[in-house]
């Protein structure tokens, strides 16, 4: 663990950005890894590299957004009331439109929500609230607070563009300062053959972020202002009136974008019981990270060691585990390292669409990303667990190891979409993720880690990582994998859950 972490998180790596030399570089590392324990090639033209083609954009300058209310126009200041959005799409944007404000933007029959009831929104800018409603379950929350979401709502009706606004809640769990300093941040996605860009939602794009300050400017024409917006949007209802507000907003942003081939890396482990072998478990993690950062007491390399050399070492361990194992696995493990999560679960999105296995045999995911292992953990949070049979492994196997299991203390991160077993979920297939618990030190080091070191240089070597926490991470993951590879029916989702029946998956229907 510690030789393929010192490698991956090395400062001549310079964090390992989708589509660098140095990305390529820890990809070849991988693909030789999983060549040296004898893993059969499952990427294209029998070689363990999945072509990724990617399309990158981030803002070519600050642009401008002034708010006109009759004969007076408020220009917003950049870095202090806004920073702006971008798109793969288009070069540039501007606009002259009226906006609406549809609380946060969340469409949720199942839970009788509809944030657009009543508004419309056609030809407009539509400015929503970051996140979504306490009210909803941990998992459903970070769903409809994903970005993706929200553009797809706007967009199905009609909205030209979006505005995202922080609540207080917003900004104690991100700081706007924090940011900010990140506005010319890499995004990507991927493009299919004729090179259009994978982006639902895009014809309502993300013009701008706002922070409270510029929130007060955005709501001045409104009785209260924003402070009564983001009192009912911290209110137990969690439900702000929608309106139309007297304001237009004028509108420029530029986005700079390229293109550029990355790779996930793709290796796989050939069950044994000729009946079940068709049917594959995916072991995931993300190799990349985001390369040379903002500056800090000098440092600029974001190393990314927990986030997530961590993850890919454990993966391969895990891999080593099963070829080490007197029995193998009745059904076949597939070790997927992919590229640009860090820019939107990219290279996840890209396999699970373009599978280089039949869709059709992909039957479970256990994603392993960013497991904080600077302590001894004694209980984790299994993201998308209890949603299907995949949870009573995770029991069996914590148990087997004493390991407990808790519910996520942190429902306002919504790191069940933050992942790239999200990519999987929303193609049906049961997945689960799991980061270590709060229990112990848990609390505090997880605090730590996110507040200190989560995208920053100090990720890297020089953290006191507790080694034996992470073979502990990798014996648990193995653990789970070998159950659901061994067990005698298919992973399934519970009946009538929520992710299993919105995207179809096996068993959600009561098959």
């Amino acid at each position: 663990m510690r030789g393929h972490v010192g490698f991956l998180a090395s400062d001549e790596m310079k964090g390992r950005e989708a589509g660098s030399p140095e990305y390529d570089i820890a990809a070849r590392y991988v693909a030789a890894q999983f060549e040296t324990m004898g893993l059969k090639p499952a990427g294209a033209k029998n070689s363990f590299i999945q072509p990724v083609p990617l399309v990158t954009f981030r803002a070519a300058d600050k642009g401008s957004i002034s708010l006109i209310n009759g004969s007076t126009e408020t220009a917003l200041e950049f870095g202090v009331d806004y920073f702006p959005g971008t798109t793969p799409l288009a070069s540039e944007i501007n606009l002259n439109a009226p906006m609406v404000f549809a609380g946060f933007g969340v469409v949720a029959p199942n839970f009788k929500r509809d944030d657009y009831a009543g508004i419309d929104v056609k030809g407009k800018i539509v400015v929503l609230l970051a996140g979504a409603p306490s009210t909803l379950p941990t998992e459903e929350r970070a769903h409809y607070a994903n970005t993706v979401s929200k553009r797809e709502q706007a967009a199905k009706r009609g909205a030209v563009g979006i505005i995202v606004v922080d609540t207080p809640t917003r900004e104690k769990v991100s700081a706007f300062t924090k940011r900010v300093r990140n506005w010319r941040y890499l995004g990507a996605t991927w493009t299919d053959t004729s090179g259009t860009p994978s982006y639902p939602g895009g014809t309502a794009p993300v013009i701008a972020s706002v922070s409270l300050v510029g929130a007060a400017k955005l709501f001045a024409g409104i009785p209260g202002g924003a402070d009564v917006i983001f009192a009912a949007s911290e209110s137990k209802a969690s439900n702000p009136k929608r309106m139309a507000l007297p304001t237009l907003a004028r509108v420029a942003i530029k986005t700079e974008i390229n293109t550029v081939m990355s790779s996930n890396v793709v290796g796989l482990l050939e069950g044994s019981d000729p009946k079940l072998k068709d049917e594959v478990i995916v072991l995931s993690g993300h190799l990349d990270h985001t390369g040379i950062c903002p500056e800090v007491k000098g440092d600029t390399i974001c190393n990314g060691a927990m986030d997530n050399a961590m993850g890919i070492a454990s993966m391969i361990e895990v891999a080593h585990g099963f070829k080490h194992l007197k029995a193998q696995p009745k059904r076949s493990i597939l070790f997927l390292a992919v590229t640009a999560e860090e820019k939107g679960l990219v290279g996840a999105d890209y396999f699970a669409q373009n599978p280089t296995t039949p869709k059709a045999n992909l039957v479970a995911n256990v994603n392993l990303d960013m497991p904080i292992v600077t302590y001894d953990f004694i209980d984790v949070v299994a993201f998308g667990a209890e949603r299907s049979s995949i949870g009573p492994a995770v029991a069996r196997a914590g148990a087997s190891m004493g390991i407990g299991l808790v519910p996520d203390p942190q429902p306002e991160e919504g790191f069940f979409t933050r992942s790239d077993h999200y990519r999987f979920v929303q193609q049906g297939i049961p997945s689960v993720f799991l980061v270590t618990g709060p229990g112990g030190n848990g609390k505090i080091a997880s605090a730590e880690f996110l507040k200190t070191n989560y995208h920053q240089p100090s990720d890297d070597m020089n953290l006191p990582i507790d080694w034996g926490a992470a073979a502990k991470f990798v014996g648990l993951n193995l653990a789970i994998a070998r159950d659901l590879a061994d067990a005698s029916d298919r992973p399934r989702w519970n009946k009538g859950d929520f992710f299993g029946t919105l995207y179809n998956g096996y068993g959600a229907a009561g098959e």
